[in-house]
C-alpha cells in the first residue's frame, strides 16, 4: 500500500478505532492499530509472531485486529462493495454481462468458497467439511467485472454451498422480492420477456431467478452452448 492510500484509510477509520488514554497507561495509537492490522492481513502471521514487529502484545492484538477489520469494512463497503438498490443499477450489471460474456439478463455470478480455520475448542466436527478440513464458508456475488457486490461469511462448512445461501440475507430478500430487481424483459433473440437471473454451479437449487448448468447426462448441442455461456459468465 502506498503512503497516500494509507493516510486516506487512516483518516477514515480513525474515528472508529481511536481510544482514550487512561491514568494507568497511554492508548495504542490509531496508526499502530491500523499498521498491525494491515501487516496481519498481508502476511497471515499469527499474533505471537506479530508481537515482535508491532511491539503489541498478542492479547491486545486479538482485540485490535478484529475491531480494525470491522472498521475498515464499515468505511469502505459503500465504495468498493455497493449492493444495487435500484432497477437501473441492476440493469447496468446485466448490460455488462451481456457485453462481456454474451449472457443476457444476468445480475451476478454466485459461488461459495471454503476458508480453512483452526476449530474452536470443544466444537467437535461442527466445522469439519467433506474435504477433510475445518472451515467456514464465504458466499459471494460478483458482477461481470469480477467485483464483489455481496458477500456473506461465517456459516459452518458442513452445510453445502446451496444450503449456505438459504441462510443469507441476500437470498431471503430475493425470495421475498425485496431486491428491486427489474421485471422480465425481452432480450435480443427472444420473442418473450425473460426474467433477470443470478447464475451459479450445480450446488445451488434451480429457481426462475437462479440458473445452473444442465447435467451432462442431458446434454445436446443447445444445452452444451447454454452451459458454455453460463460457465463463461461465471469465470
Amino acid at each position: 500500500m502506498d503512503e497516500d492510500s494509507y493516510i486516506k484509510l487512516l483518516e477514515r477509520v480513525s474515528p472508529l478505532i481511536e481510544k482514550q488514554n487512561t491514568p494507568m497507561r497511554p492508548a495504542i495509537s490509531v496508526h499502530e492499530r491500523l499498521s498491525a492490522t494491515l501487516r496481519y492481513l498481508a502476511t497471515g502471521r499469527n499474533y505471537e509472531d506479530l508481537k515482535f514487529s508491532t511491539l503489541i502484545s498478542p492479547q491486545s492484538l486479538c482485540n485490535i485486529i478484529p475491531e480494525t477489520c470491522s472498521a475498515i469494512y464499515e468505511v469502505l463497503k459503500k465504495d468498493y462493495m455497493k449492493f444495487p438498490t435500484t432497477e437501473n443499477e441492476w440493469r447496468n450489471i446485466a448490460d455488462d454481462f451481456e457485453k462481456r460474456c454474451n449472457c443476457p439478463n444476468c445480475l451476478g455470478a454466485v459461488d461459495g468458497k471454503h476458508v480453512n480455520i483452526k476449530p474452536p475448542t470443544g466444537s467437535g466436527s461442527y466445522f469439519y467439511n467433506y474435504k477433510g478440513a475445518y472451515s467456514l464458508v464465504l458466499l459471494a456475488v460478483v458482477n461481470a467485472n469480477y467485483e464483489f457486490i455481496m458477500c456473506d461469511f461465517g456459516i459452518n462448512s458442513r452445510i453445502s454451498d446451496g444450503g449456505v445461501i438459504e441462510y443469507s440475507q441476500f437470498y431471503r430478500k430475493l425470495k421475498d422480492r425485496k431486491l428491486s430487481i427489474p421485471p422480465p424483459t425481452r432480450t435480443m433473440n427472444s420473442k418473450e420477456a425473460l426474467p433477470f437471473v443470478f447464475i451459479s454451479d450445480e450446488a445451488f437449487a434451480l429457481r426462475c431467478d437462479f440458473l445452473k448448468p444442465f447435467s451432462q447426462r442431458d446434454w445436446d448441442h443447445d444445452k452444451k452452448i447454454f452451459n458454455y455461456r453460463l460457465s463463461r459468465a461465471r469465470m
